[in-house]
This record gives C-alpha cells, structure tokens and sequence, in this order.
C-alpha cells in the first residue's frame, strides 16, 4: 500500500457537524464513531462527541477529524488544507461548496504564476487553499 499523508483536523465538540458539511463538498464515504462507541475513556461532558471521523472521497481523497475531549482546544494558524489538481470543474465545485459561511480571504482567480488559487477560512475556522493547475501552452 503506498503512504499518504492525510490531514486530520482536530474540533471543540462540532466534529459531527463539520465532518457531514465536508462529506456535502466532497462527496464520499463517512464513517464516524463516539467515544462512547469507541470504548475509550468517556469524555464525561460529550460521549457522544467523535473520537475518530474519516471521509474517503469518491476520488479517494481522505479527511480525518475527532472532537478534542481533555485536551485544550486552541484553533489558530497552525492548519491549512490544500485542494490542488487539474480538474478545475471539480476543484470549483469544492470551493463553491466550502464557501458556504466562509469568510474568503482570497478570491478564486488566476494568480501572478498562472494558475487559479483561492484561500479561505471555513465556517468552522479550517484554512483551505485551492490551486487549479493553468492550461499548458
């Protein structure tokens, strides 16, 4: 099996609803389980919170996420997730989907080195950057 690097993002108890908002964008495969599934020790103010979510796209991209139970949870600058590729029908399509409640810190546009790219914070503070490859000459 090859190695993939896969982002996994950590949530302060709205990993269920961010993990259903990304299956929305980019299709796919969701599979999430509780703490209280998972057996591990309870988070006694969220069971039901998600110790582990992963989304396997339909182009088998892959997003793994839990809700951060006993630990701080301090979002920031520290994360970002880049969506790049050729396919600008369907990078489009994710950017028009995460756009929703977003705050766009970076139009989606053509960009001094020729390709398209955007940036934007989510409705959940995850940074996303999008590159759609320009044309070849």
């Amino acid at each position: 099996m090859q190695s993939k690097l896969n982002p996994y993002i950590s949530f302060d108890g709205n990993a269920k609803e961010a993990m259903e908002f990304y299956k929305n964008a980019f299709g796919g495969k969701l599979a999430m389980s509780t703490f209280k599934e998972g057996g591990a020790p309870l988070n006694e103010t969220n069971p039901d919170g998600i110790m582990h979510a992963m989304l396997v796209a339909d182009n088998d991209m892959i997003l793994m996420a839990s809700d951060t139970p006993g630990t701080d949870y301090k979002p920031g600058n520290n994360i970002s997730v880049s969506l790049s590729g050729d396919n600008e029908a369907e990078l489009k399509g994710y950017w028009d989907k995460l756009s929703e409640g977003a705050k766009v810190t970076m139009p989606l546009e053509k960009a001094p080195w020729g390709d398209m790219f955007g940036m934007l914070t989510d409705k959940f503070g995850i940074h996303w950057l999008v590159n759609i490859a320009g044309k070849k000459a």
